[in-house]
């Protein structure tokens, strides 16, 4: 069958498009994007701004007939961290189905993490061992770890590189004090759900998802997206910490030109650095995988092996 994905994050409105059925992997059949941020369209209250709703219903609606255009038998429509975490977010959700007849269900952070990590665990597969998973989106960090299909323990913290971006560093380049600043911040939240983690075996295998974690392994060296999926990619520590004050005194335009940086994600590059940086010297990380599949292919497997345990008609 093919199955459609609408994905409301916090950076952009995907539209994956998969021809699948239980027991097979996902082909992808066709994608769509576009480009919102709405971790960045909020006001000091924190709500989306009636524009920016404006924009997502738009953008769902347009998405809507792509997916029809293309044949999809079953939308599965869900929203993250922006959509969650707005003070309207109730005003939003119901505009967007007034608009377009798509109700969006809203992950919660632990929903997030868990179907990423499912994710995760599919692509490396049982011989992986024990999986530590992180994700960095646009409004959230994800942390998960496990031997089976389900974590043993899930976290979502409101480190995002677009919601940090908008809140923490407003200059272009940033203040050194604004920077020193997010660091802090970015190292309390994270160590306050290390000892969840800590407490448990020592990962067999560290892996990361999202586009930050791609960009900043390609600034690592790592192979560029066109020599596909199965060429493994993988970030170290070490050389993260050389790149972080490099992006930090660098203002987007010149980040944007480094390889594997879209200009759309070049300003958050910075925040999303000090993300992962913090995660992997806190979680005492030298080196992760990149890992192809994240929270929308996670989405897609979970509903398909829902198909496969429905009784026949």
């Amino acid at each position: 069958m093919r199955l459609g994905v609408l994905d409301v994050g916090s950076n952009t409105v995907h539209l994956l498009v998969v021809d699948a059925h239980p027991g097979a992997r996902p082909l992808p059949a066709y994608s769509h994007k576009a480009e919102l941020r709405l971790a960045e369209l909020l006001d000091e209250g924190g709500a989306i701004s009636p524009a920016g709703v404006e924009r997502l219903a738009t953008t769902v609606r347009e998405a809507l007939e792509i997916a029809e255009d293309k044949g999809v038998e079953d939308l599965l429509p869900f929203a993250t961290s922006a959509v969650r975490d707005a003070a309207n977010a109730d005003h939003v959700l119901a505009r967007v189905a007034e608009a377009t007849g798509v109700e969006l269900q809203v992950l919660s952070g632990e929903e997030e993490a868990r179907l990423t990590f499912l994710a995760a665990r599919r692509w490396f597969g049982w011989s992986a061992g024990r999986l530590l998973l992180l994700d960095i989106g646009g409004g959230s960090l994800e942390i998960a770890y496990g031997m089976d299909e389900q974590p043993d323990a899930a976290a979502s913290l409101p480190l995002g590189a677009g919601r940090l971006t908008g809140a923490w560093l407003p200059g272009d380049p940033p203040d050194p004090a604004d920077v020193r600043a997010l660091r802090r911040h970015v190292r309390h939240e994270i160590a306050r759900v290390v000892g969840d983690f800590s407490r448990l075996s020592a990962p067999d295998h560290v892996v990361a998802t999202s586009k930050t974690f791609k960009q900043l392994a390609r600034l690592a060296g790592a192979p560029r997206s066109a020599e596909g999926p199965y060429t493994q990619r993988e970030l170290r520590r070490t050389v993260l910490e050389e790149w972080v004050p490099k992006l930090a005194a660098m203002p987007a335009a010149e980040r944007a030109a480094l390889p594997g940086v879209s200009a759309g994600r070049a300003r958050q590059l910075l925040a999303g650095a000090l993300v992962a940086e913090g995660a992997m010297d806190l979680f005492s990380v030298g080196r992760l995988e990149i890992c192809p599949w994240a929270l929308r292919e996670g989405v897609i497997l979970r509903r398909l092996d829902t198909l496969a345990a429905a009784p026949a008609p």
